[in-house]
């Protein structure tokens, strides 16, 4: 069965999608067949990766009719990277969700019939139905937090969330790591709370921090991965980083 990860934080801004998009191509790019899921109605990991928004099959199909995900999904320019699409349709579902049995385990059943190596979720910026369904069906979560005076603070919610969601309808999942994003080594600040940070979680804090940096920025306006637009960049160097450290956690 494909190894699930969930990349969630219920805030905007803090380099989930950038996260969600550029760790599940280096992970295709080391081999791992790899599906990265766009759970999120802005779809900015769909025009992130340069994939039309207007499709007709996309990740609203897949939770509502789980035989429709091998023809939803996509390929990309990255070898061994698929796409599940998103589109503004998907910001219906929360609402068609509430309505229908089964409603937290309804992306679990479809990826059942996920073939690939490692599922990378890209989950929406709030802790609503779509979220759930992410953490019922994943095996881990990252959380990516912006370097800001403010990040432990929504950290402590999202990890209420994630124990409420092992006790009641996931007991195998775990948080994998908290990546700090956004990262400017020559502010006091950044340091500060990589610190608190590390004294709150210890291992769980990933050792890779994610620099502001500028071609992250520009890369999904051209609808490319990191790696594809800057390989040399401080952001690029950093994603490969950490995907070395994701397989090893995996891995344990």
């Amino acid at each position: 069965m494909s190894y699930r990860l969930a990349v969630l934080n219920q805030k905007g801004g803090v380099g989930k999608t950038t996260t969600a998009i550029n760790l599940a191509a280096g992970l295709a790019q080391a081999g791992k067949e790899t599906l990265l899921i766009d759970l999120d109605p802005q779809a900015n990991t769909t025009s992130g990766l340069g994939i039309d928004k207007t499709r007709n099959l996309t990740s609203y199909e897949v939770l509502f009719n789980p035989s429709t995900l091998a023809d939803s999904v996509v390929t990309t320019r990255v070898k061994n990277l698929y796409l599940l699409p998103s589109n503004a349709n998907l910001a219906s579902a929360e609402l068609d969700l509430t309505q229908t049995e089964g409603r937290e385990t309804k992306l679990k059943n479809a990826l059942n019939l996920a073939q690939h190596d490692l599922i990378i979720i890209d989950c929406p910026p709030s802790l609503g139905l779509l979220t759930i369904n992410a953490l019922t069906a994943a095996e881990s979560v990252i959380i990516p937090v912006q370097a800001e005076y403010y990040a432990l603070e929504g950290l402590g919610q999202l990890l209420h969330v994630i124990q409420r969601v092992r006790e009641t309808l996931n007991p195998k999942l775990e948080l994998l790591g908290v990546l700090l994003t956004m990262y400017d080594k020559r502010t006091t600040l950044s340091g500060q709370v990589y610190n608190e940070l590390k004294d709150h979680l210890g291992d769980k804090l990933f050792s890779t921090v994610i620099p502001r940096n500028v071609r992250l920025a520009e890369a999904p306006s051209y609808g490319l991965t990191i790696n594809e637009y800057d390989k040399w960049s401080k952001g690029a160097r950093a994603y490969k980083q950490l995907v070395k450290e994701v397989i090893k956690r995996v891995r344990n």
